[in-house]
């Protein structure tokens, strides 16, 4: 099975603290890391660590963070050929991480913001062969719009994360086959409030009577909700374990979920599967570094499995 992934690298400089900053004050970091990461790279080492023959096509600065990038993404079985140099900087995230875990993020999109219509032309070629095209919104939107279309034209299933979060056009709806968005990301999307089942379920359907052809809203440490096209809806819980670093968690779930189902049909082992790799990647720290192969989610399934 064949993914491609269109999308962000970013170098995440990690900020460990305490607790974040109140408005005006300054606070001590307890350490700083570089590491590699990005919406796009993310899934992408994701569904290769899962198992899926990963493309990556993106777009990295001239500066040393580049090679950096270019060798994390490689050396975790991902495709890099693709990947475009431009001038000037490459992407970097600021991120806060509490002690409970939870992070916070600035993107400075450099290089990722240079991805044009264009060099997508220039790798068409390749998309003939893909079962699986990923897509998230840390790149320009003419750009992650015409990889919609073009994916839709050669019967490609579209799953489309919009992180960071916007309006997405009513007309480009029907591309994507896999809508995958958190709570907060649900509610920017279709300016429902996702306080509630009734409210998830209702953002859900709306997105589904508009043309989109499955639904996964993700609900942190409630687990996941699967709406499909003819909305009925489907729950998996999470798994219970003890976070240490939630940064690219909804990432790692996307990538390994594309990996475990090869196309738009959602099964319900599928979403586990998903689950515990997103369960897995929370214990430990980091970005790419901390995202579980397929060995591992297995591994930790049978655990599971043999406590029931």
């Amino acid at each position: 099975m064949k993914i491609i992934v269109v999308g962000s690298m970013n170098m995440d400089i990690v900020n460990h603290v305490l607790k974040r900053p109140l408005p005006g004050e300054t606070i001590k970091s307890l350490k700083t890391d570089y590491n590699p990461g990005g919406k796009g790279a993310n899934q992408a080492v994701a569904a290769a660590q899962a198992g899926a023959q990963v493309i990556f096509i993106g777009a990295v600065g001239n500066d040393p963070f580049a090679s950096q990038l270019l060798s994390a993404i490689s050396g975790s079985g991902v495709q890099s050929n693709f990947i475009i140099h431009k001038d000037g900087n490459t992407g970097v995230a600021s991120i806060t991480v509490d002690a409970s875990g939870e992070n916070h993020i600035i993107l400075s999109e450099g290089a990722n913001g240079l991805l044009t219509v264009n060099d997508i032309q220039d790798s068409l070629d390749v998309f003939d062969t893909a079962d699986i095209v990923m897509l998230q919104n840390e790149i320009n939107w003419d750009t992650t719009r015409y990889v919609m279309e073009e994916s839709y034209k050669r019967g490609i299933s579209v799953y489309f994360n919009p992180a960071p979060a916007l309006q997405i056009p009513s007309d480009v709806l029907h591309f994507i086959d896999v809508l995958i968005l958190n709570e907060t990301e649900a509610e920017s999307v279709t300016g429902i409030p996702i306080s509630n089942d009734y409210g998830a379920v209702q953002a859900s359907v709306k997105l589904i009577n508009g043309g989109v052809g499955n639904v996964v809203l993700t609900l942190g440490n409630k687990g996941s909700m699967f709406t499909d096209s003819s909305c009925n809806v489907m729950y998996v819980p999470s798994f219970d374990v003890q976070a240490v670093d939630t940064t690219a968690a909804g990432d790692t779930f996307i990538g390994a979920l594309a990996a475990s189902t090869g196309s738009k049909d959602i099964s319900e082992e599928a979403l586990r599967f998903a689950s515990a790799a997103a369960a897995i990647k929370i214990t430990r720290k980091g970005a790419l570094g901390g995202i579980p192969n397929k060995s591992e989610i297995e591994a930790f399934l049978t655990t599971i499995n043999s406590k029931k």
